[in-house]
């Protein structure tokens, strides 16, 4: 099948999204997070893994590892994606998420990462922190599967109130 014959043009009342990953690098019993910088438009001084848009000419690996790179300076192996989620925030394209998990052998971060403060972060105070409101039900799931499971599905959409509601599809962990 040709370029042509994929058709990616055909869009009208087609549902559009902005493919981005998001990634969670661990060292022994931490996590790496991110204290979003408060200058940020998006998730300002709330922690959030590492991550970003999907370019043109990337597959979801290699964005994933690129965004971890450029944005703690690591390189992680053992990269595995977690979950897929497709997000409606109410606009007319969404985002569709790949969440991935990875192991880091070292704890040595960029000191200067423009999106906020890097943090390593003990699991079990995880849940203490501010974090983006979709991470600690994702999270707990993410912490209870198992290396060999495959990726958890959901949708992510906003009720009347603006309170995010998810819905896990496929997924053994609870």
């Amino acid at each position: 099948m040709g370029a042509k014959q994929q058709g990616a043009g055909l869009t009208n009342d087609r549902w559009l999204t902005m493919p981005r990953t998001l990634s969670f690098v661990m060292n022994g019993d931490d996590v790496l997070f991110i204290k979003r910088a408060a200058h940020k438009r998006i998730f300002p001084n709330q922690y959030n893994g590492l991550g970003g848009h999907i370019e043109r000419d990337e597959d979801p690996k290699t964005s994933a590892l690129r965004e971890i790179e450029e944005e703690s300076g690591l390189q992680v192996h053992s990269l595995s994606l977690r979950s897929i989620h497709n997000i409606d925030a109410g606009g007319e394209t969404g985002i569709l998420l790949l969440v991935y998990t990875a192991m880091s052998d070292t704890r040595k971060v960029r000191a200067d990462c423009p999106e906020g403060k890097l943090e390593w972060i003990p699991r079990d105070e995880v849940f203490g922190l501010d974090l983006v409101e979709d991470l600690p039900e994702l999270l707990a799931r993410i912490f209870a599967l198992n290396d060999d499971q495959p990726p958890m599905h959901a949708h992510v959409s906003y009720d009347d109130s603006d309170n995010i509601v998810l819905r896990f599809q496929g997924s053994e962990a609870k």
